[in-house]
């Protein structure tokens, strides 16, 4: 609470008028040479930054000269109204847990994900669109936290993944009812187009599809397909309509290439894609969000026999370890990748050891770097605005001791954090 206390602070103080800022980075980051500018100072106006040029220092200055400089960071998949917990509280919560308790709880996962130096996210699925109200709150300015893109309530097949309803007693799925299209499932074309419109409706960014089974939910199979692809098409039509990109979550190949195929714009996790799959991403050019961080952290709690349900754990010891294998032959064939967590499946605030995990896999630190910043923010549509340091960019800047291009695992300890000209983090 000391750092919510802190950062608040911190917001109002630097939010109080809109006076040029300028910080001095020992050096800063050209994310699309690879290379350090030496001793610069970066001038920012009303949250935008206006210049990039030689260190003047002053006296007024935000001075980090000893420190090196990179834009703000973007995991690509993360679930800020939840986190991990063992098996026992969470079925607890499905039956205590109103609405209210979750969103107040999502308020530390929302600051510990800045303060972490992730200042965007893409926040793929939440019951009730909470992830929608925690955007409105961040946006305000009332908590701190990232800037947030949100898919509101993911949409699944009846008995898929993400349908909310899985493996309740006959009670409780007669006093919840069958949910709908409204609450994200769906059974044909028709209801899918309903879907997306309901996400419409309550303030979503994107859509996010379940593909194919996954690893938490309480259903037995984590990889078989769930939708027909007369239901891909048709839901990825109408978000097209309503400009809206699709994320696919997907295990199973045969779902991965449904889903190519009617033309989602990511597959998030892509555990068993095989050659064909690497060909269709290819010949698409459709992004791949690996969410190594994930696999890693569930296969390690699948040892564990009290910490997921035994519906759960076969899934995540059988899935979970194959993430990264997956991610070393995709970036090896030259599937274009975006940083991606699926942050809350393990702690907030650790998602910069996807870095770690992606260059163990073969990728280059400065590979891995651009999925976080540019390449990210061209999967939202935001390449003029977010993943560099310059003119016309959002202030967006962190900043690490050390050189990150040559130990990746310093952006695990960000010193310094600014999101739109605001400080939330201060050496």
């Amino acid at each position: 609470m000391k750092q919510l206390a802190a950062a608040a602070m911190l917001l109002a103080l630097n939010s109080a008028h809109g006076a040029p800022q300028t910080v001095d980075c020992g050096r800063l980051l050209d994310v699309k040479s690879g290379t350090w500018r030496e001793r610069v100072s970066i001038v920012i106006e009303n949250g935008v930054v206006t210049s990039v040029g030689p260190m003047a220092q002053g006296a007024d200055h935000i001075d980090l000269s000893n420190r090196s400089c990179l834009p703000g960071l973007i995991d690509m998949h993360v679930h800020l109204t939840s986190e991990t917990q063992p098996a026992v509280d969470a079925y607890r919560d499905r039956l205590t847990a109103d609405p209210a308790d979750m969103a107040y709880r999502s308020v530390k996962y929302a600051e510990r994900t800045l303060l972490a130096g992730f200042t965007t996210v893409r926040d793929l699925g939440a019951e009730q669109a909470l992830n929608v109200s925690l955007k409105r709150a961040i946006a305000a300015g009332s908590i701190p936290g990232p800037r947030m893109f949100t898919a509101g309530k993911s949409i699944a097949t009846t008995g898929g993944h993400a349908d909310p309803t899985n493996n309740l007693s006959h009670f409780l799925g007669e006093a919840i009812g069958t949910p709908g299209p409204s609450e994200g499932v769906i059974d044909s074309p028709e209801q899918g187009r309903q879907a997306v419109r309901a996400r419409y409706k309550e303030g979503a960014d994107l859509i996010k599809i379940t593909a194919t089974g996954g690893v938490l939910s309480q259903a037995a199979n984590g990889q078989n397909s769930q939708y027909t692809e007369d239901e891909l098409r048709a839901i990825v039509a109408t978000a097209k309509d309503y400009g809206f990109r699709v994320a696919a979550h997907a295990h199973g190949a045969e779902g991965m290439k449904r889903a190519l195929r009617a033309g989602v714009d990511s597959i998030e996790h892509g555990t068993l894609m095989d050659d064909e799959t690497i060909a269709l991403f290819k010949k698409t050019g459709h992004w791949y969000v690996p969410t190594i961080s994930a696999g890693r952290y569930v296969a390690d709690k699948a040892k564990d026999p009290s910490y997921y349900s035994a519906l759960v754990r076969p899934k995540a010891a059988a899935i979970g370890p194959q993430l990264q294998a997956t991610f070393a032959r995709a970036h090896k064939a030259g599937v274009k990748i975006a940083f991606g967590t699926d942050a809350g499946v393990f702690p907030h605030g650790e998602n910069a050891k996807e870095f770690g995990y992606m260059v163990e896999a073969g990728m280059a630190p400065i590979e891995a770097i651009r999925a976080a910043t540019i390449h990210a923010a061209t999967l939202l549509d935001q390449s003029q605005r977010l993943g560099l340091v310059a003119p016309g960019f959002a202030a967006d800047i962190v900043a690490v001791d050390g050189d990150p291009l040559r130990d990746v695992k310093l952006l695990e300890n960000v010193k310094f954090v600014m999101k739109d000209g605001v400080v939330y983090k201060k050496p």
